[in-house]
């Protein structure tokens, strides 16, 4: 596994999905002879008959884009004067219930939602705001705060605030405010000065400043932070992720490794969390469905080429030899072939 965070040297040049919001490496595509109301009429009946049918509710919600399921939401409304999300709680359960809502929720509002449920009740759920907030582009970042002020008249900054503390709160907070510098330039002699910076922050003093960790990591370009980790290894002769691990510990290291990975490939971030959802005894499903569904448009592919290369079995297979049921059906959908 450390190999892979080890590799630098490809990393300046490779593409980044870090500001693809829909793209071509998605596994969900716009169907092409789309009807709304035709899928309006299809998943009624599926709906209101006897006994849900589920292969129906998959089959139309896994082959039309985010876009499209917005468009049969509102068709549905008119035709019923009832929710399809309302609906789709009402007659399914569990997680196969929570992935339906989430493929029937706008992206931006489900980043929203999810956020929220992070934020509820007793212990803060810090590692899936950790895997938002560091994975997330400016723009979606913006959406969902903007989603999240509609719907509780308060601003996701400030509430966050109360949740949260110390130069882990700092850099959560930064993060949260999505003001990331997205300047594509990359300036050279800033990369090898922030990598003095880093290298003396930790490595090189007794004490580790987290305050410049937070700084460098939650506010420069993805290219530039690229450049930046390049420069560290040759300045420390390791990377940057270890240093981090090595130097700190809880919450802000979580969140910094996570930053860490993903400007160097958000796929490989996700295919990596996908397979500790799937690992051990247990499935931590809302996971599972999270990263499915909200990648499901932008990097699925990649997600799934990067897991094949880090485990030497493909996504599909873990999926369907770890979910049975309507659930494993839906997931499997989403994830679309084998590799």
């Amino acid at each position: 596994m450390a190999s892979l965070w080890d590799d630098l040297d490809s990393l300046v040049n490779s593409p980044s999905s870090f500001e693809a919001t829909t793209g071509e490496r998605g596994t969900i595509k716009p169907k092409a002879d789309f009807d709304a109301g035709d899928d309006t009429v299809a998943l009624r009946k599926a709906i209101e008959g006897l006994g849900t049918k589920d292969k129906v509710l998959i089959d139309i919600l896994t082959h039309r884009s985010s876009a499209q399921r917005q468009l049969i939401c509102e068709a549905y409304l008119g035709a019923t004067g009832r929710t399809l999300v309302e609906d789709l709680k009402g007659d399914t359960s569990g997680d196969f219930e929570d992935l339906l809502v989430a493929l029937a929720t706008p992206p931006a509002v489900y980043d929203c939602h999810e956020v929220m449920r992070a934020m509820e009740g007793a212990g803060t759920k810090d590692s899936v705001l950790i895997e938002i907030f560091a994975s997330r582009s400016n723009q979606q970042i913006k959406a969902l705060s903007d989603v999240y002020l509609e719907e509780t008249e308060k601003m996701l900054t400030l509430d966050l605030k109360s949740e949260v503390s110390g130069d882990f709160s700092n850099a959560l907070l930064l993060l949260a405010e999505g003001k990331r510098d997205d300047n594509t330039a990359v300036d050279a002699d800033k990369a090898k000065e922030d990598a003095k910076t880093l290298y003396d922050a930790g490595e090189k003093k007794w004490g580790t400043d987290e305050t410049k960790f937070v700084d460098i990591l939650c506010n420069r370009s993805i290219p530039q932070l690229r450049q930046t980790l390049v420069e560290y290894k040759n300045i420390s002769g390791k990377t940057l992720q270890h240093s981090i691990e090595g130097e700190m510990s809880g919450e802000l290291e979580e969140l910094l490794v996570a930053i860490v990975k993903c400007v160097k490939s958000v796929p490989a971030f996700f295919a990596e969390r996908l397979y500790e959802s799937m690992k051990g005894g247990g499935t931590d499903e809302s996971t599972l469905n999270r990263i499915m569904v909200g990648r499901s448009e932008i990097d699925m592919l990649d997600i799934r080429a990067e897991f094949k290369k880090l485990y030497e079995y493909s996504l599909h297979s873990a999926i369907e030899s770890d979910l049975s049921g309507s659930l494993g059906e839906c997931v499997t959908a989403i994830c679309g072939g084998e590799d």
